[in-house]
C-alpha cells in the first residue's frame, strides 16, 4: 500500500507499507526531499515497522522523531510529513486526486444567505450527499461578516454601517471581520470531507487548503505566498484572510475573501479596527482604495475568477455542480432562524 502528500512549499513524500496482524511489518520512505545523513532514512523506516495500522499521526511523529539523531538535517519534509503519508497509505486519510470536485459559481445571494449556504453544503459534504466543493461567491448586497467569537459592537461601527447600508451578518468559522462590496471582493468556500486534512494541524490544514489558490495566483503573476494563520500575501502586502469551520459531520469548511478592490474611507467608518487592516494591508492613510488583486493583475474581476477556476480545474477532477434543492431549503430555514436574526448576530455583544 502506498500513500503520498505533498508538503505546501515544499517536497513530496511518499510510503509504501505492508501491513500484517494489525501491524506494520514493512516501510520505505522516498521522495524528493533532502536528508542528512542519508542513513537517516534507514532509521525512519525502521522506526515505522511494528507500529500500530491504527496509529494517529501524532504517535507516528513522534516514533519517526525518536528515531533521529540530534544532527539529522529534514529538509522540504518532517516526521510529520511522513506520518500523514503512512496514514493514507493505510486508507485512514484522502489524497487530492481521490475526489471529484463540484464547482458551483451561482448568482448573487443575500449576505445570510451566503452564511447559510456554507452551513448547508458543509452538512451535505458531511452527510455523503454532496461531493467536495468550491463555490464561489456572488453578494447581492455590502456586508461586514465578523467572526464566529468576535463581539458585534468592538467590530462594527453601527452608525457607519446604517449610513452606507451595510449588513452585518456572523459567520460559523472563526477570525476576524470582513468588509465586503459586492463587486470588490472575490470570495469561495472550499468544503471538503476531514479526511481530506486527517493528521493535519489547524495551521497546516490552512496551508494545505490554500496551496491551490496560490498557484492560481502564481498564474497571473502574483508573487502570492501563505502567511501563518490565515492569511495570504504577496511582496505588496496582504490580499486575502481565510477561516475555518471543522464540523462534527466530518467535512471541513475553508473560505476565503480576497480584496479585489477596497474603499478604504469606507471600511475606515464601519469597522472599528479599519485603521489595522488598512495598515495590514500596506497603506496608511484612510484616503485611497485598496485594490491588491486589481492593480497587480490589470484584470476585471470576473476574469481573475475565471482564471481561478481554470486552476483548480487544471489541478484536479472536477465537475460543474449547482445548490440543490435539499440544501438550499435547508439554508432558507437556517436564514430564518439563525442568520438573520439578532440574536445570533448579536451573541457576543
Amino acid at each position: 500500500m502506498r500513500g503520498e502528500y505533498k508538503v505546501p512549499g515544499g517536497k513530496l513524500v511518499a510510503v509504501d507499507v505492508e501491513v500484517a496482524d494489525g501491524r506494520l511489518t514493512g516501510a520505505a520512505v522516498s521522495g524528493d526531499f533532502f536528508l542528512e545523513p542519508d542513513t537517516a532514512l534507514e532509521d525512519i523506516d525502521a522506526a515505522l515497522v511494528g507500529q500500530p495500522a491504527d496509529a494517529g499521526v501524532a504517535d507516528l511523529t513522534r516514533v519517526v522523531s525518536a528515531s533521529l539523531a540530534d544532527d539529522v538535517a529534514m529538509v522540504g519534509f518532517s516526521a510529520e510529513a511522513v506520518a500523514i503519508a503512512v496514514r493514507r497509505a493505510l486508507g485512514h486519510a484522502t489524497r487530492w486526486e481521490d475526489h471529484t470536485f463540484e464547482i458551483v459559481h451561482e448568482g448573487p445571494q443575500s449576505p445570510a444567505m451566503h452564511m447559510a449556504l456554507d452551513q448547508s453544503m458543509a452538512e451535505a459534504v458531511g452527510a455523503g450527499t454532496r461531493r467536495p466543493t468550491l463555490r464561489i461567491w456572488e453578494w447581492g448586497a455590502p456586508a461586514v461578516v465578523i467572526g464566529s467569537f468576535q463581539s458585534l459592537s468592538n467590530e462594527v461601527d453601527p452608525e457607519g454601517a446604517q449610513r452606507h447600508g451595510i449588513t452585518v451578518v456572523r459567520r460559523i468559522s472563526g477570525g476576524g471581520a470582513m468588509f465586503i462590496e459586492p463587486g470588490n471582493t472575490i470570495t469561495y468556500s472550499l468544503t471538503v470531507p476531514a479526511s481530506l486534512v486527517e493528521g493535519l494541524s489547524f495551521e497546516r490544514s490552512y496551508a494545505f487548503l490554500d496551496d491551490w489558490v496560490i498557484g492560481a495566483l502564481g498564474d497571473l503573476g502574483i508573487e502570492a505566498r501563505y502567511v501563518p494563520l490565515n492569511d495570504i500575501a504577496s511582496p505588496a502586502g496582504k490580499i486575502a484572510g481565510a477561516a475555518q469551520k471543522r464540523l462534527a459531520s466530518g467535512a471541513v469548511l475553508h473560505h476565503v475573501t480576497m480584496a479585489y478592490d477596497i474603499d478604504a474611507m469606507k471600511m475606515l467608518e464601519v469597522l472599528r479596527i479599519g485603521r489595522e487592516k488598512i495598515s495590514d494591508k500596506g497603506t496608511t492613510s484612510a484616503n485611497k482604495r485598496v485594490d491588491p488583486l486589481r492593480s497587480q493583475t490589470g484584470m476585471a474581476r470576473a476574469d481573475v475568477i475565471t482564471s481561478f477556476k481554470a486552476s483548480f480545474r487544471a489541478r484536479y477532477r472536477t465537475v460543474d455542480g449547482e445548490v440543490t434543492a435539499a440544501e438550499r431549503a435547508r439554508a432558507e430555514d437556517l436564514v430564518r432562524t439563525r442568520f438573520d436574526t439578532p440574536e445570533w448576530t448579536a451573541r457576543v455583544p
